[in-house]
């Protein structure tokens, strides 16, 4: 066998299996969301709202696509389908904080500020889900995101061990519809990230238990 031949066959078996991993990796998420995304009007209610980081604007507020999150976070406190919100986002450094700026827009949007819970440490999906159980005690919750991305949230939370149902939001599809279609393309690969955190049980950032879940849901 030449060695270019060898190549070719390393190259295409490489090529297979980097596909199956694709495969087996979103077929896993389908079937571990199924059931458990939701329509607002269907949702259950929980205990707490789990509202996943988007990136910040330049000038620190909220992008559009996390505004439309957390909009959607404070439907779902109006109409008594969640007590709390927990805000997780990217703090790593002090120029940068995703968590204050998701809490402040909830706050000037109605949200009693003692029902809105900060987790500084929400670097990515998997560490915020791993988080919310670890660090702040929740058991049970509901994902907020965009709808592209909601099967990959719900999946890692649930295979993290948290009762998760979910529901997300569509409107970016409208106005920003290029920016929609390319999150909705990447989450294809992000399945196999995804996948691999789950499996290798890695862990976030984590510190000390925090009490800020808990305190918010006692507050009256």
């Amino acid at each position: 066998m030449t060695w270019r031949r060898r190549i070719l066959i390393a190259a295409l078996s490489t090529g297979v299996l980097g596909a199956g991993v694709a495969v087996g990796s979103n077929v896993w998420i389908a079937g571990e969301a199924s059931g458990h995304t939701y329509a607002v009007a269907d949702l259950p209610e929980a205990p707490l709202a789990l509202v996943l980081g988007a990136g910040l604007t330049p000038n620190g507020r909220p992008t559009p696509f996390l505004a439309d999150r957390l909009d959607l976070a404070k439907t779902l406190f109006d109409a008594g389908k969640v007590q709390v919100v927990l805000v997780s986002g990217d703090n790593r450094t002090h120029a940068y904080d995703e968590p204050t700026a998701m809490m402040d827009y909830l706050i000037a949007h109605g949200v009693p500020a003692d029902k809105v819970v900060r987790d500084f440490a929400g670097r990515d999906t998997y560490d915020s889900c791993a988080r919310a159980k670890r660090i702040f005690g929740v058991t049970q919750l509901t994902v907020v995101t965009q709808s592209y991305h909601l099967p990959r949230a719900v999946a890692t939370c649930r295979a993290l061990g948290l009762d998760a149902n979910g529901v997300g939001d569509d409107r970016g599809a409208t106005y920003a519809a290029s920016t929609w279609t390319a999150g909705a393309q990447r989450e294809k690969l992000a399945a196999i990230k995804a996948a691999w955190d789950v499996t290798s049980g890695r862990d976030p950032v984590l510190g000390q238990q925090e009490s800020g879940v808990r305190d918010a849901l006692a507050a009256p």
